[in-house]
């Protein structure tokens, strides 16, 4: 149990607990919650939790952003309590879409498909513009078998895209997975492909005319099928016995389905995702600049609301239909002018943590193409940034519009994704990026921004407003040594030896644990508590100093939700050394399988020299357990 499990078990309680999660997906920066009660979700403590940069409700979806460690959170939450994610954990709860208006239940929906074959599509992408260049410039033989087996690893996502996106249409729209990929592969099963010798070739289907597509590279036909068969699915479930729905049910649907999809769905798919492709071509030829700078100015405002998935499938169909894209390079500007914000940031202001903490954000916005921190943790906290932004991705956007500018795979711009947009247009596309990036620099450096970080966006996990801001006004960095007394009787245990891969490899601070041989807390310092987990299992501590410790009672006895545990202080309380903290049941936990080992952290490490750690092989709460040296000593 680490400081991913603690943040979890925050989150979770801060949208109104387990029993009010309908379901859970994550993208890359963000968990999205459909919720039960949204009165629930307090935005306002979640807001202010350490590790979550914004709560955001956006068309009846709940999101939490996270930013890096968004996976880790994520894997704490289905851990910890066994959320599964894009599945309803309520019992006969309505499906989270709906809520909200049509056009943002299709977002949603489209960014529930799409998120998880994303990383797919990217690494695809990424192979076959290194193709490109490794072919370009000789290095090697495009007729040769080397080639020819790393295209084939190149483009097996987009021939087969279709059955990808059978699968995570299943999951969203609560199908049998594998029927449904069987029921979208026997649009490229070779039988049924062999009977089109030419696209529009028109067979026939019990006297049935059916118009024969090529289906291998679409979206909007899987999609389609997919969505008309989980209601078939509904459907035969109710008629059919349970004693045959396993073999009735399946056979039914690709009975039912794949004669219906040649027929009727898979024609409309095509010819709807063509109109799509020919309405983004037609609006480029009318005015380049403008497209573009709509979507370069605009970008920025979609993924605030995490609506900028549902563009993904018009960039991918035009990836199917022409072989290049156009707006993925519009979209980049907004990128880089992110990261442009950021760096003006980095640049203008004097506050050590602000300059610190742009600079970290500014890294996955150039490297990853990843730009959520910047826009929840910069941009809109200052205003003026986000105005810089928007101007600067405008302006960029426009003018990478006007050139017409492609990219030839599916790719997050960023600088490590350049071989994607080496195309014709290729000169363009650094220079629009490098447009938006300048430029917003600038207009951030130039605009200014309030430098006052608000207090209230740094209290302590539980939301403790009033206290908590208290101990981060007043903490300071020890000018002198601070000792430690431990916090528990018990023997000592190496950090490293500690059974949970955060405590042991000194990610959260450096430390110490101890496993008790009884059931008692005691303040190691005099300070304010300025974290009380709600299963009091885990408190945290700033000392007068300014030493932030942790005191983690066992490993995973998260999971107890309190059971066995009391406390005997709250949030915000002065103590003194010596001080009883909580009590909990040593030998209840013990029966119950857990390890009683206890962290004591320094989680403000990087503040000091040095924290020295006892000698002694067993300890009891008169003796010092550590000590911090100060960074001057």
């Amino acid at each position: 149990m680490g400081a991913y499990n603690m943040l979890a078990g925050e989150i979770i309680e801060h949208v109104g607990g387990k029993g009010n999660i309908v379901s859970l997906t994550h993208c890359i920066t963000r968990l999205r919650f459909s919720l039960k009660d949204s009165k629930k979700f307090n935005k306002s403590v979640l807001d202010k939790l350490e590790g979550v940069i914004l709560a955001v409700e956006s068309n009846g979806q709940y999101q939490v952003v996270i930013g890096n460690d968004v996976t880790k959170v994520y894997s704490a939450i289905v851990d910890d309590f066994g959320i599964k994610g894009n599945t309803s954990s309520v019992e006969g709860e309505s499906s989270p879409d709906k809520k909200g208006n049509i056009v943002g239940r299709i977002f949603n929906k489209m960014s529930s498909i799409l998120v998880p074959i994303v990383p797919a599509l990217a690494g695809a992408g990424m192979l076959k513009a290194l193709l490109v260049i490794l072919s370009t410039y000789h290095f090697i033989d495009p007729t040769g078998s080397t080639y020819k087996i790393l295209a084939a690893a190149s483009n097996s996502v987009f021939y087969f895209l279709p059955l990808l996106l059978a699968f995570s249409c299943a999951k969203s729209f609560n199908a049998h997975p594998f029927v449904s990929v069987a029921i979208v592969g026997a649009l490229l099963e070779p039988t049924f492909t062999g009977l089109m010798k030419n696209q529009g070739d028109i067979v026939e289907f019990m006297g049935i005319p059916v118009v024969l597509m090529k289906y291998s590279s679409t979206l909007i036909p899987a999609i389609l099928a997919i969505w008309a068969y989980s209601y078939l699915e509904r459907f035969l479930k109710r008629f059919i016995h349970q004693s045959i729905e396993m073999i009735a049910v399946p056979m039914l649907g690709l009975l039912i389905m794949v004669p219906v999809i040649v027929i009727a769905v898979g024609p409309i798919g095509v010819y709807l995702g063509d109109g799509i492709g020919a309405g983004i071509a037609y609006m480029n030829n009318v005015s380049g600049m403008l497209t573009g700078a709509i979507i370069g100015g605009g970008w920025t405002l979609l993924v605030m609301f995490g609506l900028h998935w549902g563009l993904v499938p018009v960039m991918l169909n035009n990836l199917a239909l022409h072989g290049f894209d156009t707006i993925k390079p519009a979209a980049a500007t907004a990128t880089f002018a992110s990261a442009g914000a950021a760096f003006g940031v980095f640049l203008k202001t004097k506050d050590k943590k602000l300059k610190s903490f742009a600079l970290s954000t500014m890294v996955p916005a150039l490297f990853a193409g990843v730009t959520e921190p910047i826009v929840y943790g910069i941009s809109i906290k200052y205003k003026r940034p986000l105005i810089a932004s928007l101007i600067a991705g405008t302006i960029a956007g426009g003018f990478v519009g006007a050139m017409g500018t492609t990219v030839m795979a599916y790719v997050f711009p960023a600088l490590t994704t350049l071989p994607a947009f080496m195309t014709n247009t290729f000169a363009y596309y650094v220079i629009g990026i490098s447009m938006a990036f300048v430029l917003s620099t600038v207009l951030t450096y130039i605009l200014g921004f309030d430098e006052k970080i608000d207090e209230s966006s740094v209290v302590s996990h539980s939301g403790n407003t009033s206290n908590s801001q208290f101990v981060r006004n007043n903490s300071a960095t020890a000018l002198n040594e601070v000792l430690l007394n431990a916090p528990l009787n018990g023997k000592i245990v190496p950090l490293a030896d500690v059974k949970d891969g955060v405590f042991a490899s000194e990610i959260i601070g450096k430390g110490i644990a101890i496993y008790p041989t009884e059931g008692f807390v005691y303040s190691p310092v005099n300070g304010v508590v300025s974290k009380l987990f709600h299963t009091h299992h885990a408190i945290g501590i700033i000392s007068d100093e300014g030493v932030e410790i942790l005191i983690h009672v066992g490993i995973d006895t998260v999971k107890l939700n309190g059971e066995f545990f009391k406390n005997n202080i709250n949030e915000g309380d002065i103590v003194t050394k010596g001080q009883l903290l909580l009590t909990f049941d040593l030998n209840a936990l013990v029966a119950k399988g857990f390890d009683i080992t206890t962290p004591v952290i320094i989680a403000n490490t990087d503040d000091y020299k040095d924290i020295l750690v006892t000698e002694r092989d067993s300890i009891d709460r008169s003796n010092t357990l550590m000590t911090v040296l100060p960074a001057s000593a």
